[in-house]
């Protein structure tokens, strides 16, 4: 982790309480800094669940907390370490070179041809935890008063464009990396001199609404499909909800169709994480991977230093 993340860390006072009101209200964390308040929900289900040792959750904090001069070495399929090396040793080889690597890699550790080899650069650049942690507060305020899920908020936040206003290559942009259509559709403005989606509130209220009016119904619907039960606060049910915000129904529809799950649980996210239907391919997959990883990066930030006083509240 970068200087500024342990600086963060150490300023965290001894106080954290819990809520009760809304279905979610159990999972949010009071964290008060000398005077001010901040609130994150808790990664307490990811834990619970086991999605914490999940490979593809350990990879991913790996490469979020990993300067871009390494690269992780890693089986796509079930994003398993094999080895480090530098970036130099990987950017400047050829196409060729880089089948060549690959291969080798194969032998080394006795994979098969249909062992696909990755070679994944660290993106402590891109993840600036530490920069956008403040905003997590203001965008679970603004979801909770909308009666939507502040779990999402703090998700799509800490994976879209944490700390920053970056456009996509797509043209997704703002805190939210909304598209300038589906913003449009969410009451903003967006047009050639005025962009709402650089407005945090604004951004705060489309992603909102199209979590609220689109991606959970459509979640819903893609489950009724295939008669699988759900509680919208089950992580899995979550994830899924994610991948509809980023992919789009059709897509995930699409991959659903194509798994034919017959219960809503930890395996049908996973299986998700190896099947490709539609428009839904690897960025669509890594997905729910980094938005486990994020939260579980995010509860390293705001407990490291305060295990002691959690185990006093939980008693």
């Amino acid at each position: 982790m970068t200087k500024l993340i342990f600086i963060l860390l150490l300023t965290f006072s001894a106080t954290i309480t819990y809520c009760q009101n809304q279905s979610w209200d159990s999972e949010k964390i009071v964290v008060h800094d000398q005077n001010i308040v901040s609130h994150v929900m808790s990664a307490h289900q990811i834990f619970e669940k086991r999605w914490d040792i999940l490979p593809q959750a350990q990879f991913w904090k790996k490469i979020m907390c990993l300067s871009p001069d390494t690269c992780i070495v890693n089986i796509a399929k079930n994003r398993h370490v094999l080895e480090s090396i530098s970036s130099d040793q990987w950017i400047y080889l050829s196409r060729e070179e880089k089948r060549k690597f690959r291969d080798s890699i194969r032998i080394k550790y006795n994979l098969t041809q249909d062992d696909l080899v990755y070679v994944t650069s660290g993106k402590n650049h891109f993840y600036n935890f530490n920069d956008v942690y403040p905003s997590i507060s203001k965008g679970i305020y603004i979801f909770d008063s909308l009666s939507v899920d502040p779990w999402y908020a703090q998700s799509i936040l800490l994976i879209e464009s944490p700390g920053q206003l970056k456009k996509s290559v797509s043209g997704a942009y703002g805190p939210f990396q909304l598209m300038p259509g589906v913003a449009r559709a969410q009451g903003l403005i967006v047009n050639r001199s005025v962009d709402e989606r650089s407005d945090f509130k604004k951004s705060a209220f489309g992603a909102a609404s199209l979590i609220k009016k689109i991606c959970i119904p459509e979640t819903k619907k893609i489950l009724n499909t295939h008669h699988i039960k759900y509680d919208e606060n089950d992580i899995w049910f979550r994830l899924l909800v994610l991948h509809v915000y980023h992919a789009g129904a059709y897509n995930v529809g699409a991959v659903i169709d194509k798994i034919n799950p017959k219960l809503g649980t930890q395996e049908l996210i996973k299986s998700m994480w190896q099947n490709k239907a539609a428009g839904f391919g690897n960025c669509s997959q890594n997905y729910s991977q980094i938005a486990i990883a994020a939260n579980l990066i995010l509860h390293d930030i705001v407990y490291e230093n305060c295990h002691k006083i959690i185990e006093k509240e939980s008693r």
